[in-house]
């Protein structure tokens, strides 16, 4: 739970009266965010899939809207899932560099305002289904970040993170903190996840809400229930992906059947791009997760509030994951915190049509990985330079898949990014937030 002090500071950051009469006058919504883990740009129908078959997806971008230029701030997940919960850089709160595994000490600090308190601050309901992965000791799961509930597994099921619990009996599934079942099978995890989602969205429906359903699929080791096991043309990867798409057609059908479909904006997307060693796709694109290419950072990114949000429409701007916060904050009538550095913009507009929207965000920067493996890039419109010596600069307007470096041919936008590069870097550096490390 979180403190007084902390619960205080973020009702007068976030619903002080002028804030309140300067928002929309609409109703606000529920909310529903949907994050799926290590799915690729390419692997649904709406962005150019082809074995794998999402009719409950391309069905939401018909009746939604598509964003094409959609990134992550860092390719992995602990950094980028930071990024969404805080609206900052993952290096501004502490957790930039690697993966959280089940024996860490340190995690997203108890003082960091996550999404979850930005909603409570609004007065919604909030609870949380899936993965975690921003700290398991005390202080910082997601009851204590937030959330009023929280079912499901907090980490990876990979043999790194499994291994840890192999005395206890198994990864455990969590309700609360209350361990009710060992160990945590793949094949059950999206099942599970989506009757609990159900389960919260009936029990909810009478007040404002926020869910976050954070999927463990199809990061490895991938696999799918029963009715969906060899199904797919894409075999057992695409089993998973399609029974992906099955969870968010039986949360669309609930919101319709209760009649909260035109009071809820549901939001579709992914922690990162495809894992190298899956079949997952980047489509287009190049690289995958453990890099800076866009297909590591960009990743589907769907939007749905019938009566909001324009029906079949597709948004070319440049948006990012620390942009959703302020952007949620916004739509539930108040702003980001204003007591701290937040790298996050507002794109609302963007989300609701609203003629001649145009990208708030001006630069971008992700990070990957630490001493000899680190790898940088910075992005400002359609230039993106990756950092490692010898830069390399890429026009993603004309070359979106990152195959011609144009930096000798243009030295001055090479130096101009170097520069802004250095700036943020210096940034991150002066104004960062400690992590939390328990004793």
């Amino acid at each position: 739970m979180m403190t007084d002090m902390k619960r205080l500071l973020t009702i007068i950051l976030l619903c002080s009266p002028w804030l309140a009469s300067a928002a929309p006058a609409a109703p606000r919504p529920n909310v529903i965010l949907i994050l799926c883990d290590d799915l690729g740009y390419g692997d649904l129908g709406s962005y150019g899939a082809e074995k794998i078959k999402t009719p409950n997806l391309d069905g939401m971008a018909r009746e939604g809207m598509r964003f094409t230029d959609y990134s992550v701030a860092a390719a992995l997940c602990t950094p980028s899932r930071a990024a969404l919960m805080t609206g900052c850089y993952p290096g501004r709160v502490g957790l930039a560099e690697g993966v959280l595994r089940p024996d860490a000490k340190k995690g997203l600090h108890p003082d960091e305002i996550t999404l979850a308190e930005v909603f409570k601050s609004r007065g919604y309901a909030t609870g949380m289904i899936g993965k975690w992965h921003l700290g398991f000791q005390r202080g910082m799961r997601p009851m204590e970040q937030g959330f009023d509930s929280y079912f499901g597994v907090l980490h990876n099921l990979d043999k790194p993170e499994v291994v840890v619990f192999e005395k206890e009996g198994g990864m455990p599934v969590l309700r609360g903190d209350t361990v009710i079942e060992r160990p945590a099978n793949p094949a059950k995890m999206t099942q599970s996840y989506t009757t609990e989602a159900l389960k919260f969205i009936e029990a909810k429906q009478a007040e404002p809400f926020f869910l976050f359903l954070s999927h463990q699929m199809p990061h490895l080791p991938f696999d799918a229930s029963p009715p969906f096991k060899g199904k797919s043309a894409a075999g057992l990867y695409g089993d998973v992906v399609e029974e992906l798409d099955w969870s968010t057609g039986q949360i669309l059908d609930r919101l319709r059947t209760l009649g909260l479909d035109k009071k809820t904006l549901v939001l579709f997307t992914s922690d990162n791009g495809p894992e190298r060693k899956t079949p997952g796709s980047a489509g287009p694109l190049r690289g995958t997760k453990h890099t800076v290419f866009e297909g590591g950072l960009r990743v589907p990114f769907l939007a749905w509030w019938p009566g909001r949000v324009p029906a079949g429409a597709v948004c070319h701007e440049f948006v990012t994951g620390l942009d959703v916060l302020p952007t949620l904050a916004r739509l539930t009538g108040g702003y980001a915190p204003t007591d701290r550095v937040i790298d996050g913009k507002d794109f609302s507009p963007l989300l609701l049509g609203v003629p001649g929207a145009r990208s708030p965000r001006e630069s971008f920067y992700s990070l990957y990985g630490y001493n000899t493996n680190r790898l940088e890039s910075i992005r400002s419109g359609p230039w993106k330079l990756h950092l490692k010596p010898p830069p390399q600069l890429f026009n993603l307007d004309a070359d979106l898949g990152e195959t011609a470096d144009v930096a000798e041919k243009n030295p001055d936008v090479v130096a101009r990014l170097l520069k802004l590069a250095d700036s943020l870097r210096a940034d991150l550096a002066k104004n960062s937030r400690p992590v939390a490390v328990a004793e």
